[in-house]
């Protein structure tokens, strides 16, 4: 696709990124940036750099090539999809299965099999997170969007970003709260000791707010829902288990082994169970829900009894 316009008086004094992706919705302004870093791009006839100021009658030209087969092999993986159209597919990941690839996962992954189910996926928001917009930990089940065009990939995010998404989760709980609702209001950064986990005891961590209702009660354990606003790295595993509601099953953050093996848990028992979005071109409020998968609805019918 090639492009080319003249700068006018309301473009003027912009960064050359910025205006591009105003002018082309299909561009977001990351893949703004990567254009005119190859080169793809000019001002007037010359090459220059993202944050060059456009100025009135200058002409910007550019090309954006056919994206370009991404070094991830596109695996056979069965995926659940629940809504799939020109500009998004929402996936009812399995519990287990890592959203992308990362150290000691090299295959396998969602996006792997996404890369397999939607060839036009490659490169859309990136090389080795194509499409990605948000994720869901390994050991949590239940749906997640994924993009299939630039525009999507930058409309959705900016929803995410603004909080404009709504998510609710279904987790089972160690112990009994005293309260049938709550709000837990704490940032979240690196654990000063376990850079593999997180922590609220941080000096320097990111805001994140989490609320949360109690759904039913059992002895010594809870099914609770969560809501939450942000969307940090394990925020809703992390704050349960600062106000001491760590969810079942979670080995890193207090699961409980006895307890784990007492209900044949082989992971942590959190679920994203609704989704709820705009979606990135007609506007239209999309929302999705996911039941208990199996193996989390079967421990809640035992508790039950």
């Amino acid at each position: 696709m090639s492009f080319q316009f003249d700068v006018t008086e309301p473009l003027a004094g912009k960064r050359l990124d910025v205006a591009l992706a105003e002018i082309e919705p299909k561009l977001s302004r990351a893949a703004a940036r990567r254009l005119i870093e190859q080169g793809a791009v000019t001002v007037s006839g010359a090459q220059v750099k993202p944050a060059h100021r456009l100025r009135v009658g200058e002409r910007v030209q550019g090309h954006v090539p056919d994206p370009k087969p991404d070094r991830l092999q596109p695996e056979p993986i069965p995926l659940e999809i629940v809504y799939e159209d020109s500009q998004l597919v929402v996936v009812d990941k399995r519990a287990g299965m890592v959203v992308h690839p990362a150290a000691g996962h090299r295959e396998g992954t969602l996006v792997h099999a996404l890369l397999h189910h939607c060839r036009e996926l490659a490169g859309i928001g990136g090389v080795l997170r194509p499409g990605i917009v948000h994720r869901l930990d390994k050991g949590t089940s239940g749906l997640l969007v994924v993009a299939k065009t630039e525009l999507a990939h930058r409309r959705l995010s900016e929803q995410f970003k603004a909080h404009a998404t709504e998510r609710r989760y279904l987790a089972l709980v160690r112990g009994t709260p005293r309260v049938d609702r709550g709000s837990i209001d704490a940032p979240i950064g690196r654990h000063p000791k376990d850079r593999k986990r997180f922590s609220t005891r941080v000096r320097l961590g990111r805001q994140a707010v989490t609320h949360w209702w109690v759904e039913e009660r059992f002895e010594n354990l809870t099914l609770i829902g969560v809501r939450p606003e942000t969307g940090r790295t394990h925020q809703i595993r992390v704050h349960l288990a600062s106000v001491g509601l760590s969810v079942a099953g979670d080995p890193v953050y207090g699961g409980g082994r006895k307890v784990t093996e007492e209900l044949g848990l082989k992971r942590q028992a959190l679920h994203a169970a609704y989704l709820g979005f705009d979606h990135p071109e007609t506007n239209e409020r999309l929302s999705f829900d996911s039941e208990l998968p199996e193996d989390l609805a079967s421990v809640i019918a035992r508790l039950r009894r």
